[in-house]
């Protein structure tokens, strides 16, 4: 299945990188759609093959220069993403609001005693979590980079880089999630690896928070209240036990033809079903089998991007959303008592999904949003899909975010596509998260990373292993 996990990792060189021009410091709001996420960070990294050298002393020189271009090219990127140089600080409201200060980005170069076989990918609470993704301690972002040398940053963005001991190369960062989404994240990464090549960038993100402006007068449609909850609403935290059945992350692969098969068995009922749908749909009756209650009430939400929906109909804020840095996330869910859940067909449930889904995915849904927080404001909310023991009859719970634009195939330093990349959310709520995003293969596979129940995990691949099966070496065909 993979190599251990107890490889060291050594620090060699702690930098902070910040952008090549100066900037005027000044603050930045976060937007209602902002404040409607917790803070917690989102590590994400992609593993480059050793580039054709020879000798100990070229490979460490070539591993320097490596780093050298990841610097300069993240000093220029940080020049457009100047958030990720800044800092979360509160008002005197109590809310976060961005200090783009440019203060930089932490960056770490590290060495793993390991080699790129050895990482163990089907379990990244191994040889991921910790290890080369680092924790951000400061700012936005954070990177770390990995080689048989290493190196990392740290910000509201962290980046590390690590060398490995084979001489291949982890470049790995952890951001705040209040800051970014994974849209605004990707479009980060790509424009750092186009500033690494020479390239223009492609796309400038836009910070313009008046997009996102409340209605005068405002108003919502009270299905919000279904979906959302104030964070004064929540009832208190359960008290940690050491030894009960915790979240666990693993990273899994499905065939092309498995997702096509699951389409076809979910779309019987009606109209074409997303392959998202169809997956969702799959996953949430087999998740319904690892809870002995029949009683019990489970729940899968799914992220919506609604940048696309808040453009609809205006040209000109079409293409504004398209390069919106931030958050325009929703996560409508849907609930199923778990006997009916293991008893109804995939179609019935892909139809279930499908039907809270299309009321989410309008214009109307994301205004709507965005005045309920308005409503609300300086009280903090959070999307009830993860507040656990809200409501009566609580089962199992998880939300799945599609990573399906994920662009490891652009991230592309100058030295090779990446061998493997993926994001890593150990985020230490109680709802399961799972992120389906394209295989590096670029054949219509997908891989997935899920963060669920050990006991969810382990019935998956007691029941679906011709499905789900786990992330090695093998499939990612590397020398």
């Amino acid at each position: 299945m993979g190599a251990k996990g107890d490889f060291a990792v050594m620090v060699r060189r702690e930098d902070v990188v910040a952008a090549v021009l100066p900037m005027q410091e000044h603050w930045l709001p976060q937007s209602n759609l902002d404040l409607l996420l917790p803070p917690v960070d989102v590590g994400v990294f992609f593993c480059y093959k050793r580039p054709s050298i020879v000798g100990e002393n070229q490979a460490q020189a070539q591993f320097g220069s490596m780093v050298g271009i990841l610097k300069n090219a993240l000093a220029q990127a940080l020049v457009s993403y100047y958030v990720f140089g800044g800092e979360i600080v509160h008002n005197s409201v109590g809310e976060p609001e961005l200090l783009c200060n440019n203060r930089g980005v932490d960056f770490m170069e590290a060495y793993a005693d390991v080699e790129i076989q050895g990482l163990n990918f089907y379990n990244p609470d191994e040889s991921i979590e910790g290890k080369l993704v680092p924790k951000k301690k400061k700012g936005v972002l954070c990177v770390q980079v990995y080689c048989s040398l290493s190196l990392f940053l740290s910000l509201s963005l962290l980046f590390w880089a690590t060398e490995l001991r084979c001489g291949a190369l982890v470049v790995a960062c952890a951001f705040d999630h209040r800051v970014a989404d994974a849209y605004s994240t990707n479009m980060f990464l790509v424009s750092w690896a186009e500033m690494a090549q020479g390239k223009q960038q492609s796309l400038i993100p836009s910070f313009r928070r008046s997009l996102l402006y409340p209605r005068r007068p405002g108003s919502y449609d009270l299905s919000i209240n279904d979906m959302y909850v104030p964070i004064s609403a929540l009832p208190p935290p359960k008290p940690h036990h050491p030894n009960s059945n915790q979240l666990t992350s693993r990273i899994y692969y499905i065939k092309a033809d498995q997702l096509s098969r699951l389409q076809s068995l979910a779309s019987i009922m009606g109209p074409t079903k997303t392959k998202l749908e169809a997956f969702c749909a799959f996953l949430w009756k087999l998740v319904a089998f690892s809870e002995s209650a029949s009683h019990s009430i489970s729940k899968i939400g799914v992220v919506v991007d609604g940048r696309t929906r808040l453009g609809e109909g205006e040209s000109e804020k079409t293409k504004l959303m398209n390069s919106y840095f931030g958050n325009v996330l929703s996560i409508p869910f849907g609930k199923m008592w778990a006997r009916d859940l293991k008893e109804r067909p995939l179609s019935y449930l892909a139809e279930h999904i499908h039907g809270f889904l299309e009321r989410a995915v309008t214009k109307e849904h994301f205004l709507d949003l965005v005045d309920w927080v308005e409503a609300r404001r300086p009280e903090p909310a959070l999307a009830r899909i993860y507040a656990g023991g809200v409501d009566e009859g609580d089962g199992p719970t998880f939300v799945v975010s599609s990573g399906r634009q994920f662009p490891v195939a652009k991230v592309d330093f100058g030295w090779g596509k990446p061998t493997f990349g993926s994001y890593h959310f150990h985020w230490g709520g109680e709802s399961g998260y799972v992120m389906p995003m394209p295989s590096p293969m670029g054949n219509g596979d997908w891989v997935v990373y899920m963060h669920m129940l050990k006991e969810q995990l382990e019935l998956v691949e007691a029941q679906a292993a011709h499905v789900l099966r786990p992330l090695t070496f093998d499939y990612l065909n590397v020398d």
